[in-house]
């Protein structure tokens, strides 16, 4: 299998409000892919559709199969962290991984217990009783326990505190992802998740505008400090933004050589926040 995911005019509306516009994508197999947009851009409709969770229009694949067909199936191959506490509350810990055992069958439950013995974790104390961040590492260490093809994080690490966020994403690349595992993260932290990432989908009302690997970004978004009396050599050559740093302009371009920039001013590699911004403003 090529593709993890297989997406063509991917749609969803609720009432007159379109959330998916004709969604066109793929994901990889063996890829860290962040699906980056504004709040209400259709990020989590989009993950919802290839969880099985919401009704679309299109077609999509997941792993193969329709996830709104075969879901129950897709599951075993499939997990979920959602930026909202969905384990049990009035189940202990040690019950927590009971359960799971009992029904899932590629879960390894002393796996689970040794993830679980590396935080403060008490396993005789419910969900209830645990902080946001204790919830969300035994959510991790459940799923990183279970044999699953694809991962899908909705704001995993949502209001919790920076040390938490790194050690979260470090677990992940250390002790679950490999070339045979795929991972799909939605996040507004993005320069946290920077560094992991393989591939990036840009989502701006629904549409999708942007969807490349990381590598690639480097080569095709240059931002450009302008020397003074070469602002109209600069505009001529189509910034898709502007703006201005140090009494200087800059500008941004997408698809315009470094070497045709040089003696224009200073060039920089953009970091991934500002190609988000300069790319939804360039879809404006």
């Amino acid at each position: 299998m090529t593709y993890v995911v297989e997406a063509q005019n991917l749609s969803k509306s609720f009432g007159d409000f379109k959330a998916l516009k004709g969604a066109n994508f793929k994901i990889p197999v063996g890829r860290i892919v962040g699906v980056i947009g504004a709040n209400g851009a259709g990020k989590t409709t989009m993950l919802n559709a290839i969880l099985g969770i919401a009704s679309y229009e299109g077609d999509l694949k997941v792993l193969g199969m329709d996830p709104s067909k075969d879901r129950a199936k897709l599951m075993n191959d499939v997990c979920f962290i959602s930026d909202v506490a969905t384990l049990p509350k009035f189940m202990k810990v040690s019950e927590v991984l009971d359960y799971v055992e009992s029904v899932h069958p590629a879960f390894n439950r002393e796996k689970a217990l040794s993830f679980v013995a590396k935080t403060s974790i008490p396993l005789d104390k419910k969900v209830k009783a645990l902080s946001k961040g204790m919830t969300t590492q035994l959510h991790l260490a459940v799923v990183m326990a279970i044999d699953a093809k694809l991962l899908v994080l909705d704001e995993p690490t949502l209001g919790l505190d920076i040390i938490f966020r790194k050690n979260f994403y470090a677990s992940l690349l250390e002790e679950y992802f490999d070339e045979n595992r795929t991972i799909v993260i939605t996040t507004h932290q993005v320069e946290e998740v920077e560094h992991i990432l393989t591939d990036v989908i840009f989502i701006k009302n629904g549409s999708i505008v942007l969807d490349a690997d990381m590598e690639s970004l480097g080569t095709q978004f240059i931002e450009l400090m302008v020397s003074p009396g070469k602002e109209a050599d600069a505009d001529a050559l189509n910034p898709i933004s502007k703006g201005a740093a140090f009494g200087k302009k800059t500008y941004i371009y997408k698809g315009v050589d470094r070497e045709t920039l040089k003696p224009l001013g200073e060039t920089r590699r953009l970091g991934l926040a500002d190609v988000f911004v300069a790319t939804v403003e360039g879809a404006e």
